[in-house]
């Protein structure tokens, strides 16, 4: 089942958009469960905690995917009280780890889950990436035409789009990671050329940081908020590198500035010769 169609309106006053992004936060169904020996929940927070330090004024939190490890009700009831702690209003994509349904149990009527968030001059699109029982990532032809009549709309409205996806749509150079892309980014990137209001692509998946350009469009993922994937690798391969986020500042003139923090100062616990986790 793929996100409802659902536009949630911004109020904001100031000439930038400031956007957290935290993403495969992987927690299990209980706290204190672990990920190849790493405490997601530990690892969360430690990371909301660098968020506090340094974002002093966030307006919304993008959480693109793989939010639970296995899906369970009661990851999602944490994870939107971890949410809770930054003050400001979260949004949430399905990964291929996640279940959608439960997803929506804790989400209910609320604007976890919407399409379009609008402020005065920006547009973010949250699309669907999830092939239920699949690692892979597909939009397919619902996603794809909720993409264009959202940029559409937007281009009548004079408005810059952000698209945001848990699965990534180019080649990272991760032979393992690179088998599991989506499916259908060529259409994807079709409809994104023909609208120049398109300024940035934000996704998850790959648990580890990408700062790219496209036809002068940004392409960025972030790292996770728990266990690192090894840049370049062949197959399967954890790296040592901290959890973090990524912050994006949505100017109104269009331009993105962005940058990933990792934390510091805290010790964590990897499994660093795990062949997978799947």
């Amino acid at each position: 089942m793929k996100n409802l169609q659902r536009t949630h309106q911004l109020d904001h006053t100031r000439d930038v958009v400031r956007v957290v992004q935290v993403t495969d936060s992987h927690l299990c169904r209980t706290s204190g469960g672990t990920l190849l020996g790493m405490d997601t929940d530990h690892s969360l927070q430690a990371v909301l905690d660098s968020i506090q330090r340094e974002q002093p004024e966030v307006d919304l939190v993008l959480a693109t995917g793989d939010l639970s490890n296995q899906g369970a009700v009661e990851s999602y009831v944490r994870f939107q009280t971890y949410m809770e702690q930054l003050g400001a209003p979260a949004f949430w994509l399905t990964g291929n780890h996640d279940s959608h349904a439960d997803m929506l149990k804790v989400a209910a009527d609320s604007p976890l889950f919407c399409n379009e968030i609008r402020t005065a001059t920006w547009q973010i699109l949250m699309l669907d990436t999830q092939v239920p029982g699949a690692v892979e990532g597909e939009l397919g032809a619902d996603q794809l035409g909720l993409l264009e009549g959202a940029l559409e709309h937007a281009a009548e409205q004079r408005l810059h789009s952000l698209v945001c996806l848990h699965h990534q749509p180019i080649a990272i150079g991760c032979k393992w990671l690179d088998q599991q892309m989506v499916a259908d980014a060529d259409s994807f990137f079709r409809v994104l050329d023909r609208y120049g209001g398109v300024k940035g692509v934000l996704w998850g998946h790959i648990h580890q940081q990408v700062d790219s350009e496209r036809k002068g469009v940004a392409l960025m993922a972030s790292p996770s908020t728990c266990i690192q994937f090894a840049p370049g690798s062949e197959s399967f391969r954890v790296d040592d590198q901290s959890p973090g986020y990524r912050w994006l500042d949505l100017h109104r003139n269009g331009t993105i500035e962005t940058g990933v923090s990792r934390v510091v100062d805290v010790s964590f616990k990897v499994d660093l010769d795990s062949g997978g986790y799947l």
